[in-house]
Formats: structure tokens, C-alpha cells, sequence
């Protein structure tokens, strides 16, 4: 009879806990989020809305990036700007993508298949990695929160703004960029344990004169069995082009034996 009981008011509770977030969801309406509305399912934008009702999140403002598998919201927290990260949980070749970051990873067991369980997944690898990151010294948005398929990290630019990408960046001394990065693979894989897995131009933004490296769900533990497969196409790719920019860059097969000996 008690077991009953409590059932009965574990359900009454979650219905109360929706009816606060939708009565939220009516109170904090904007124009930046009638738009999220129009694009995001209702498990996402109550996710939202929970952040906003925790304080994670002050407002929410326009979108500052969009791809097939996220967009990247600007946004204001408890201590500032922040890059609000969203999932996007419909997209199916994210799904496939994925898998190959995911398992092998001893950190990840037991995945759950469904589309939605693993892109939650994916979002909290990617909070984890930049934990790992941030400690080991590693320039990196900081992270604040995650939730499903949302994560809230510190924004890296000026008044919604992103910072530009290696590609997009004038680099007074591209050679000092290239030693920086190779250091934070260095840092990444003897300090976080990590490999990023796909480092490139693209991945890497230069705010305030130095490079911090971003996108960092697909990086995996250094005991995945395709890490060091992974590591040295990173490597390749900061060669192949800081060469393009005439920076004497180190042999392949020298730098990875320093990363992976730590010397």
C-alpha cells in the first residue's frame, strides 16, 4: 500500500514539475525565443527553459553558428557571456558518426542506440572533454552546464561575436600559433588524456592573440583503440597547414612520438 503511495506522488510531482516549466515557458517569451521555437522540439526548449529557471542562463540571443548537427546560440549567464550549444536531435548521419567516437571509449559503456539517448550522450562527452581540458591547461571555452542535448560554456569573442577560426585569422606569427597548439595536443593527450580526434584550421579559434581549440565532443581517451590513429591525423592537419603559411613545422612522426612518450 505505501509502495503505492509513493508512486502515486512521484507521478502527481512530475506533473507538477512539467506544469512549472510549461507555465515558464509562456512567462519568458521573447522574439530570440519564439524563434527557438520554431526550430527546436519541445523536450529541447524545456531544457531551455529550466536553464532560465535555474539562473544557467539570463537571456538567450541569436544564433552565431549553424550545422548539421548543432547550432550555437549567444546567450548571458551568472558571470557573463555564453555559447549555448544545441544539438540538433533529428539528424540522422550525426547518429551514424558518432558511434565511431563513442564506442571503444572505456569511459562510455552500455550506449543506449536510440537517436535522442545518444546525442544526450554526446553532448555530456563533450562537457566532460572540456572539463578534462580546462584542468589541464588546455585554452578551451570553459564549460558551465549541460543538459540532454544543450551545452551552456563560456563564450570566446565580444558582444556575440565568435572569435575568428585559425582559417579566418590574420596571424602576425603563425609559427607561434603552431608551437601553442602543438603544446595543447601535448597537454591533451599526458595531462587530459585525451585526443581531440578531429583538429583542424577549422576547430581552432585565435582570441587575444593566442589559439583555443574548440568542438571537442568527438575527442576520445587516449586508450580508444583508433586514438592513435586519430592523433595523427591531428598532427597531419596542423602540418599540412601552418606549411601552407610557410611555418617550418616539425617532422610527423617526431612530434608524435613526443606527444605520445610525453617528452
Amino acid at each position: 500500500m505505501e509502495e503505492e503511495e509513493e508512486r502515486i506522488v512521484e507521478r502527481l510531482e512530475l506533473r507538477e514539475r512539467r506544469y512549472i516549466t510549461e507555465q515558464l515557458m509562456k512567462e519568458k517569451r521573447s522574439e530570440e525565443m519564439e524563434a527557438l521555437e520554431e526550430v527546436f522540439d519541445k523536450p529541447t526548449l524545456m531544457i531551455i527553459y529550466r536553464m532560465l529557471n535555474r539562473g544557467v542562463l539570463k537571456k538567450v540571443f541569436g544564433a552565431v553558428k549553424a550545422g548539421k548537427e548543432s547550432k550555437v546560440y549567444w546567450g548571458k549567464g551568472k558571470t557573463g557571456d555564453v555559447a549555448i550549444k544545441i544539438y540538433l536531435t533529428t539528424s540522422k548521419d550525426f547518429r551514424k558518426g558518432m558511434l565511431t567516437y563513442i564506442e571503444g571509449d572505456p569511459r562510455f559503456q552500455r550506449v543506449k542506440k536510440g537517436t535522442r539517448p545518444l546525442i544526450y550522450l554526446w553532448a555530456k562527452k563533450e562537457f566532460k572533454n572540456l572539463q578534462l581540458a580546462y584542468s589541464a591547461k588546455v585554452k578551451v571555452p570553459k564549460p558551465v552546464a549541460v543538459e540532454g542535448n544543450v551545452l551552456v560554456m563560456k563564450f570566446v569573442g565580444e558582444k556575440g561575436e565568435p572569435a575568428p577560426t585559425l582559417k579566418e585569422a590574420l596571424l602576425n606569427n603563425p609559427a607561434r600559433i603552431y608551437r601553442q597548439i602543438l603544446r595543447y595536443v601535448w597537454l591533451l593527450y599526458n595531462k587530459a588524456g585525451l585526443v581531440h580526434g578531429d583538429l583542424s584550421e577549422y576547430n581552432v579559434m585565435v582570441w587575444k592573440g593566442g589559439p583555443v581549440l574548440f568542438d571537442f565532443a568527438q575527442a576520445v581517451s587516449k586508450f580508444h583503440p583508433m586514438a592513435g590513429e586519430f592523433l595523427r591525423r591531428d598532427l597531419y592537419n596542423l602540418n599540412f597547414y601552418f606549411r601552407k603559411l610557410g611555418v617550418k613545422t616539425k617532422e610527423l612522426e617526431t612530434v608524435l612520438k613526443q606527444v605520445v612518450e610525453g617528452s
